[in-house]
């Protein structure tokens, strides 16, 4: 009889508990109650133990191996090959608490909460074609490890599925029926999920945006995450029509055209979160190219207090959008987070007695409470005709997506000073910018003093990683030119060595760095003066304003962020 067998006998015939409170680990109390925990809940004794909290998992499943005589191992710091994971589906290593570890000559090294369950043993066995080595492990530790190698099963199960795709060149050949077919060929199994796992490896990733692109000979899918695009997959062209018509299905476009540009938007529940996606088509000489954004609601409800402004700025950006009526500009370049901004204030201010209009293009969120409108200048619907409607829907609170021309210009400012709070946005690079474009744009300076009430102009930065934050050290002398000084001849600053949960880039995530101009008396004096925007900008600053480049510096020296990133996303002062 092997020694292992030996264990099994021994356990079953004089307990668990008993061994355990021999061993000293365990008194009569404590087996008393985990035994009727037991019989209440059904569970194994040594999870009801771990549950109690009266010993460590990893401190049974120790013991169990010295007992069993079956191998004990850690997962601590064990670097596993993604090809040998993904060898067991996800699916099944879940459920049977499983984990591939190591394979030797056509051995695998098979970690388990319980190596003794054959059944288990035998299906490994018929799935990977080889012999099992069952080692004890902690449920906790085998679980954790699934986590950290999830994303490596997407992309891992995306290349089988292409493999298979590859290896029956019939199931996505489009033929002679054409479009006919193509709605069938994108309707199929495989395509169906290579798709699925594309936006799903895309939200694990915190991506922004999916690119699909067919190139001459390929198609080339990248991922926008935290503002920058990376590579994330290389798929074969012939893939292209069929990945590209599945996308337009499920956006309810027209799979039939592809000479003119289609938007188009679906929503998916996704970890019971409600997800939309917006999707754009394009002519390419290639074939069509696909953008879906990812609009996740949930990072609307966090609220303003998690965008990153400082504490001045967010006090003050509270009181302006509270106040009853006035033009609340916010100012960026595209990808800046200005709709993020604008849609965490209005749902901070979004109440029952408020009647809130929105006018974009297009509509980005979908907020409850909240009457939202998408212009279509093709019919007449433009921001102006909308605004105008807007106006006889007796609204509290207007948002404009942007102001793009006097007409919507002189609305929105006959809207504030007529009792209404409007919220806008505009391409300029810094607050100062703003007052000037509406000039330029033909508006009376008199009433642009009249009616604003305060510019936010912002970007986006990215976030350090938690995970591999590491500080480093520079001369001072070195940094004065950006306006860092300190007595002290080096300066501490922080970034990110790269790692898995950062998928090596040294970021996680993003935050804005602002400077919020309000309209004081000297502004509006030099307002009405068509004074120039360099001008109105060194009087905010006299009054306070922290310009963005600031605010970025001083996010620098807190550890949030990176000195590269601030000067990437601020440009260079004179």
């Amino acid at each position: 009889m092997e020694q292992s067998d030996r264990g099994v006998i021994e356990v079953e015939k004089k307990g668990l508990e008993v061994l355990l409170k021999e061993a000293g680990l365990i008194n009569d109390t404590q087996i008393s109650t985990a035994l009727e925990e037991q019989e209440k809940k059904n569970k194994p004794l040594e999870d009801v133990l771990v549950d109690l909290g009266y010993l460590p998992e990893e401190k049974v499943v120790e013991y169990l191996s010295k007992e069993l005589g079956v191998p004990y191992r850690s997962l601590d710091g064990i670097s596993i090959d993604p090809d040998l994971i993904t060898e067991v589906p996800e699916d099944v290593a879940r459920k049977h608490v499983i984990l591939p570890i190591e394979k030797k000559e056509g051995e695998i090294t098979l970690a388990m909460r319980d190596p003794f369950n054959f059944f288990i043993i035998d299906e490994v066995q018929s799935l990977t074609g080889c012999k099992i080595k069952p080692v004890l492990c902690s449920r906790a530790a085998i679980l954790k490890k699934l986590n950290e190698y999830r994303d490596h099963y997407k992309v891992l199960s995306i290349e089988k599925l292409l493999k298979e795709v590859e290896s029956k060149p019939e199931a996505v050949s489009i033929g002679k029926e054409g479009i006919e077919s193509l709605d069938q060929v994108a309707q199929q199994a495989p395509i169906i999920k290579i798709v699925n796992l594309m936006i799903l490896q895309a939200m694990q990733r915190r991506a922004s945006d999916i690119h699909i692109q067919p190139e001459e000979k390929e198609v080339l899918v990248r991922y926008r995450i935290d503002g920058i695009l990376q590579e994330a997959k290389i798929l074969p062209k012939n893939l292209a029509p069929a990945i590209i018509s599945r996308v337009k299905i499920m956006s309810e476009m027209d799979i039939a055209e592809r000479r003119l540009p289609q938007d188009g938007h679906f929503s998916l529940r996704m970890e019971k979160k409600e997800i939309d996606f917006r999707v754009s088509t394009i002519p390419t000489i290639n074939g069509e190219k696909v953008v879906i954004r990812i609009l996740d609601r949930g990072s609307l409800l966090l609220g303003l207090d998690y965008l990153g402004f400082n504490p001045e700025n967010l006090s003050h950006f509270r009181s302006l959008i509270r106040k009853p009526h006035g033009i609340i500009i916010i100012v960026g370049p595209t990808g800046s987070g200005k709709t993020t901004t604008l849609y965490s204030a209005l749902h901070s201010i979004n109440l029952p007695d408020k009647n809130i209009t929105t006018v974009e293009n297009p509509v980005e969120y979908r907020l409850g409470n909240i009457a939202q409108i998408q212009i279509k200048p093709k019919i007449g619907l433009t921001f102006a005709a909308v605004l105008r409607a807007i106006l006889r829907q007796d609204p509290d609170i207007i948002l404009v997506g942007e102001i793009r021309d006097l007409e919507t210009t002189e609305i929105a400012i006959r809207a504030s000073l007529t009792g209404h709070l409007v919220f806008a946005t505009l391409h300029t690079n810094e607050a100062a910018g703003a007052i000037t474009r509406l000039i330029d744009m033909g508006a009376e300076p008199f009433l642009i003093a009249s009616s604003v009430k305060g510019v936010m102009g912002q970007r986006l930065v990215r976030t350090i990683c938690s995970s591999c934050k590491e500080s480093y050290q520079v001369e001072t002398e070195h940094l004065k030119r950006l306006g860092l000084s300190s007595e002290e001849k080096l300066i501490t600053l922080y970034r990110g060595r790269g790692c898995k949960a950062c998928f090596h880039t040294g970021y996680q995530g993003r935050m804005a760095i602002s400077e919020l101009m309000l309209i004081n008396e000297e502004i509006r004096r030099l307002i009405v003066a068509k004074a120039p925007s360099p001008v109105i900008k060194e009087a905010a600053v006299k009054a306070g304003m922290k310009t963005i480049r600031e605010d970025g510096l001083e996010k620098v020296l807190a550890g949030n962020t990176t000195l590269e990133e601030v000067l990437r996303v601020t440009e260079e002062e004179e």
